[in-house]
């Protein structure tokens, strides 16, 4: 009962105490604030006064007093705080106020204290005295302001739009915050207004050279999660700033993700600077964009023929090996690394796995892909490189292998050998004249992967590679095909494409062998949406069969038609029509496919979400229709 007691008399003085932490702000204000407070409330009464020039004195102290704090660092400048309890009064006296100077400039004055003010979603108060006020003076009242206006021009521009009214004074409004934001380190809010009322055009007047990179780059990162076409167009603007202002590097970077060779042409043919030339062509070698320009003729023609042999050098990535090279002898990482270094089995003792002379073959097979990986491009290893001439007791790497296991092993030496078509190729030469086919196999496989990303000018791939397309062996006719494929990817070589697409056309030929012809050549054409190779795919998935197309090899030709849009965006939207109508066992798959590659490194957010919702997809099916869920699943 005492404790019962004691809350009583306690809770009435925590009453007390609430009550006078209520009380405290306005005992809090100095004498500065309440005499501004008291000013507040008598311009107040005068502003409804019947006397137009009295009404004016007012609202010019009221205006004088909002301007020389809204540079204050506090949440809202005190004459708004003060002038908030009287905004119905305020708001009462504007509906009755006649047409005039100051009837604008009491809208002006409840534009700003009603952006102050959380309204009712969708009145945008602020944006509708604006508009019965002074619509040429808005930086006069801030940046919070702007801010705020801007939502809400954004906000009545999309209803207008929908409605199909004119927008005329909003864009009025438009037209003075964009400058202002462009000057004031807010580039992103001004690409965002523009984005919203479709007037994204008007942002390049308003670039220079203090605020362009910002610009550029805000415009760059939002391109993923705008819809088409506007995705394309924030980066075909971010080209020409950049171009504008001399940012030859940078300008190529966005051609090159807008995948546009006209583009990228023009932007290397602008720049005049030799060495500023260079480093553009070692980014195109990076990008692997030769095709994209022509040095003998056309807008980026050099005439300087040293110049252009040093150019074509760079483009051609002929000295990338012996970068790379002098790179790693720099870090002193040269010495080859074996398997066991990855693999780390010291570590792990009492726990290696058992049988390991049963699973020797599937060992030696991990083995070869390791070594390959960790060697690549070294020129060097410890495993297949290692000659074991005069030693009498040792077998070669290679012969430890079995079948696939012996490709595997050849074709490694292609990718240790990685970009040095000098120095690798005569390692590999030897196993192109094995009585194993499984090894010849391989080795055409190295041959491709050697000339992988680089051009050389006696271009030696097609010459020891194309006479094996034909060959009796399927595992050689396919080492031929993807070595080929692997090769020229990416140079749009045209005596590939006479040389693979009667494979893929021919029904004769087996379904591995359509398919590996198919990647093949959308290694080779990616990109490049090119008709004839598309139409040849096309006529492939049409006349084959069910029964075939229900193969995994015939995925191949998807994907090799997939391959040939590569994040061409909307370009693929004819082809994904005529995929709706080929066999329902390869219909869905080939419109993922396509769709996958044609939006495959944009950051598209739309399509992310497409793609995940078709992951999300529960397809209960029979043992017969079993291709439908590996269908969605692709």
């Amino acid at each position: 009962m005492a404790v019962a007691k004691e809350e009583q008399k306690a809770a009435p003085d925590k009453q007390k105490q609430d009550g006078k932490k209520k009380q405290e702000p306005e005992e809090e204000l100095s004498d500065e604030d309440l005499e501004l407070k008291k000013n507040i409330e008598l311009m107040v009464e005068r502003v409804c006064d019947p006397d137009a020039a009295v009404v004016k004195t007012a609202l010019d102290c009221i205006t004088k007093e909002i301007h020389s704090t809204t540079s204050s660092m506090t949440a809202v400048p005190k004459p708004l705080k003060f002038l908030r309890p009287h905004l119905d009064t305020l708001i009462a006296t504007l509906e009755g106020m006649p047409a005039g100077a100051n009837r604008q400039l009491l809208a002006d004055v409840l534009s700003l204290l009603t952006s102050t003010v959380a309204g009712k979603e969708g009145e945008r108060e602020g944006l509708r005295y604006k508009l019965q006020g002074n619509t040429s003076d808005l930086e006069t009242w801030g940046h919070e302001y702007m801010r705020h206006l801007a939502g809400e021009i954004a906000e009545e521009y999309k209803v207008r739009h929908e409605q199909e009214q004119p927008v005329d004074e909003l864009l009025h409004l438009v037209a003075q915050i964009v400058p202002y934001h462009m000057t004031h380190n807010a580039e992103p809010e001004a690409v965002d207004l523009l984005l919203e009322v479709d007037q994204l055009g008007q942002l390049e007047q308003h670039v220079d050279d203090k605020n362009y990179a910002r610009t550029c780059l805000y415009l760059v990162s939002c391109c993923a999660y705008l819809p088409e076409p506007e995705d394309t167009q924030v980066l075909q603007l971010a080209h020409r700033v950049y171009m504008a202002q001399h940012k030859y590097h940078d300008a190529l970077r966005v051609a090159l993700r807008l995948n546009e060779p006209a583009t990228i042409e023009s932007t290397f043919a602008a720049c005049s600077d030799v060495l500023e030339r260079r480093q553009l062509g070692y980014l195109l070698a990076r990008h692997g964009a030769w095709g994209a320009i022509n040095l003998e003729e056309g807008p980026a023609a050099v005439e300087d023929e040293s110049e252009r042999d040093a150019l074509r050098e760079i483009i051609s990535n002929s000295k990338l090996s012996e970068h790379f090279l002098a790179l790693a002898r720099d870090l002193d990482v040269m010495e080859p690394k074996v398997p066991e270094d990855v693999y780390k089995t010291h570590l792990t003792d009492g726990r290696q796995p058992q049988g390991a002379a049963l699973d020797s073959a599937r060992q030696n097979l991990a083995s070869t892909f390791v070594n390959a990986f960790v060697n690549a491009g070294y020129g060097q290893d410890k495993l297949v490189t290692v000659s074991t001439e005069g030693q009498s007791d040792s077998v070669h790497w290679i012969l430890k292998n079995k079948d696939h296991g012996k490709t595997s092993a050849t074709a490694s030496l292609g990718l240790i050998s990685l970009w040095d078509v000098e120095g690798g190729l005569p390692l590999i030469d030897k196993y192109l004249y094995s009585n194993d086919n499984a090894i010849v196999a391989g080795a055409l496989l190295a041959t491709g992967l050697v000339n992988c990303g680089v051009q050389n000018e006696n271009d030696p791939a097609f010459a020891l590679i194309s006479d094996y397309v034909s060959n009796s062996d399927a595992g050689v006719r396919a080492g031929a095909i993807l070595g080929l494929g692997l090769a020229y990817a990416g140079t749009q070589r045209e005596e590939v494409q006479e040389l693979l697409v009667p494979l893929v056309l021919d029904s004769d030929q087996s379904m591995e062998v359509a398919g590996l012809a198919a990647l093949s050549l959308g290694l080779v054409f990616t990109s490049s949406c090119k008709e004839d190779v598309v139409e040849a795919l096309l006529t492939a998935l049409m006349s084959r069969g069910e029964a075939e197309l229900s193969g995994v090899w015939a995925k191949f030709l998807v994907l090799g038609l997939g391959l040939l849009f590569l994040g061409k965006q909307e370009v693929v939207e004819p082809t994904l029509e005529i995929a709706k109508t080929l066999a329902e066992v390869v219909s869905k798959y080939s419109q993922v496919v396509l769709d996958g590659c044609a939006y495959a490194g944009t950051g598209n957010v739309l399509k992310v979400q497409e793609l995940l919702a078709l992951c999300g997809e529960h397809i209960e099916t029979e043992e017969a229709t079993a291709w439908k869920v590996s269908g969605m699943r692709a």
